[in-house]
């Protein structure tokens, strides 16, 4: 995953800050839906749960959801995003200016198509280590 600081320097700041701290390690895709996105990043796997620091506010931007953005979830709310994060399987126009992307998958796809669909997954797949490759 290569990370867009210049787009979301906070949510950017976010993730790497939760992913050194082993935040996501272990955590499960509980919402996968078919030509959407595969959606992680709650502790308690349901869906409705975060890390214990604060909302961030949106950094909405232009830039486009296509196949392998990494946006933010959030709930109605626009500045109530936290650690929970989606990649889009396929171009997602309708999300345009209304979620922060923060990423983009650049190496692996391929694996991010085989996560295993449903809301939640009868056997969900999870993240089993989420680390940075320059750490600082």
């Amino acid at each position: 995953i290569q990370m867009l600081p210049d787009l979301a320097p906070r949510h950017v700041e976010r993730i790497k800050a939760l992913a050194r701290r082993g935040f996501y390690d272990n955590t499960v895709f509980h919402r996968v839906i078919e030509g959407f996105m595969a959606q992680t990043g709650d502790p308690t796997g349901t869906g409705m749960g975060g890390s214990k620091l604060p909302n961030i506010p949106a950094e909405f931007t232009s830039a486009p959801f296509k196949r392998g953005t990494l946006g933010m979830a959030r709930s109605q709310q626009p500045n109530s995003a936290n650690s929970q994060f989606f990649i889009c399987f396929k171009e997602a126009s309708f999300l345009n200016g209304q979620y922060t992307v923060w990423g983009e998958v650049i190496g692996g796809m391929e694996l991010v198509d085989k996560i295993k669909r449903g809301e939640p997954p009868s056997n969900p797949d999870k993240i089993v280590k989420m680390s940075l490759a320059d750490p600082t």
